[in-house]
């Protein structure tokens, strides 16, 4: 089924909305670069909307009535919000969820080490990624560093036009003979994506014995605590993540494409929080969840597999007016679910691994996939037939542009995200989420009209389903 392209439908208003939305949502890719740093900005945001924690409400003891906003935050890296509708809770809620993780560098506990006078950080890996797109490109550090008594240190070094950048080398040309013959997945190991962090010795310095091997690493040590107060040992208790320097930017001459950092999955969460705020009445109960974790399994307290939300779903049953455990699996059993996640667009430079009737384009629109996993289905959460009519329905209303997809060819490989998860309450869920290219790439391509119709598809999904 054929899917015109968006573009040659905006009249003068909606083109003026599309770039609205597509300039707000550039912003927050810059400013939420980690998971700390986006629940950081969705809480600022929420709080201007009218949004209260929770927690503030239970030791008041007020009850939640309909209209109310609240959010629930965990750790840091995952959170819940709510509009309470006028339906009871037990009648379900229509939710929003996406991932906040991406695909980065993390540093190592004891990173820090000198070589030849080179100042390195010890990595580790997060997520899928292809090692040999990470070397010889501009890379920032961001995080927390969290000291015995409890201080806690924000880290950002790389955005600002005056910071330094950080790099992890690449074999020259001239010697990489022996390097060319591997395979692009043994190209760079694991082992080689060490930070270079500095190369200046320290000069003069009473505790420096006269033989001291490691002047560079001393040095290292010496701006740190100077800037930061962090000593050695404080890399032990710190959470830094290695990420591509830059801001996003419009991609194209027509400037119709966004190239950034982290748009899996962040072209959904952050679309889905505007959606959120932006949603007024609501008959059903409007959330969105906002979490940690997607790229390594769900796992861990916060991600998708931790009883975060459940716990939360249960405080709002018992503020709402009653603790009865079975409102609380009814709520959870009747609600309807998009797991927002990112689908990979059809690129025709590579169209042997895409099956092209069963592909997402730029510029369709919203994609829907009634099943992810790979072959055979496998770890997949598969749509109900009448959850698709429904959502076709809401669609249509509400005239947003959308599209059914695959991830890529049946046998080529395939990808999962947290629908499944969700679906063991057994409720309705649907994969959906912006088409992209290059996707768990350092840069990420999405299209402007597709970021607006997601916008569009995930306002008219709490409003109408």
């Amino acid at each position: 089924m054929e899917r015109k392209n968006v573009w040659k439908s905006y009249a003068a208003e909606q083109a003026d909305e599309l770039n609205q939305i597509n300039e707000k949502y550039k912003w927050c890719l810059d400013v939420g670069k980690t998971e700390r740093e986006c629940i950081k900005l969705a809480i600022d945001m929420l709080v201007k909307e009218g949004y209260r924690n929770i927690e503030d409400i239970f030791q008041a003891g007020e009850a939640l009535k309909s209209g109310d906003k609240v959010y629930a935050v965990c750790m840091d890296k995952s959170i819940a919000m709510f509009h309470i509708g006028s339906e009871p809770l037990e009648k379900g809620m229509n939710i929003l969820g996406a991932h906040i993780d991406s695909p980065r560098i993390d540093v190592k506990q004891n990173p820090l080490y000198e070589n030849e006078e080179l100042a390195y950080l010890d990595t580790h890996y997060y997520g899928g990624i292809k090692k040999y797109q990470w070397v010889a490109l501009p890379l920032a550090l961001h995080g927390v560093v969290v000291k015995k008594d409890g201080t806690l240190e924000e880290i950002s070094i790389g955005e600002k036009e005056e910071d330094p950048v950080f790099v992890i080398t690449d074999l020259l040309v001239h010697l990489a003979a022996k390097q060319l013959e591997k395979k692009a997945s043994a190209v760079v190991e694991g082992e080689k994506l060490d930070l270079l962090f500095g190369s200046r010795p320290l000069q003069s310095d009473e505790n420096l014995k006269e033989e001291e091997k490691e002047a560079v690493k001393a040095n290292v040590l010496q701006i740190l605590k100077q800037y930061y107060g962090m000593e050695e040992e404080d890399f032990v208790s710190a959470e830094l993540e290695i990420v591509p320097a830059g801001r996003a930017r419009d991609c194209g001459i027509d400037r119709s494409m966004v190239l950034a950092y982290g748009q899996d999955d962040r072209a959904c969460a952050f679309t889905s929080l505007f959606a959120m705020m932006d949603v007024q009445e609501v008959r059903r109960t409007a959330c969105c969840i906002l979490v940690d974790k997607e790229e390594i399994g769900s796992v861990g307290a916060t991600g998708m597999h931790s009883r975060f939300f459940e716990n939360v779903v249960a405080e709002l049953v018992a503020l709402s007016g009653s603790e009865s455990e079975l409102k609380v699996r009814r709520a959870l059993q009747n609600s309807k679910m998009l797991s927002s996640d990112v689908s990979a667009a059809y690129d025709p430079m590579f169209s042997e691994a895409f099956e092209k009737r069963s592909s997402a384009f730029f510029g369709k629109g919203l994609v829907f996939n009634k099943f992810t996993g790979s072959r055979g289905k496998s770890g997949s959460n598969d749509a109900n037939a009448e959850y698709l009519a429904k959502i076709r329905r809401a669609m249509d209303e509400e005239q947003v542009a959308y599209q059914f997809a695959e991830l890529g060819k049946v046998d080529e490989g395939g990808g999962g995200t947290i629908a499944y998860i969700m679906a063991n309450y057994g409720m309705e869920v649907i994969d959906s989420g912006v088409a992209v290219l290059s996707m768990h790439a350092p840069w990420e391509v999405t299209s402007k009209a597709d970021i607006y119709e997601a916008y569009k598809g995930y306002k008219a999904f709490l409003r109408n389903i």
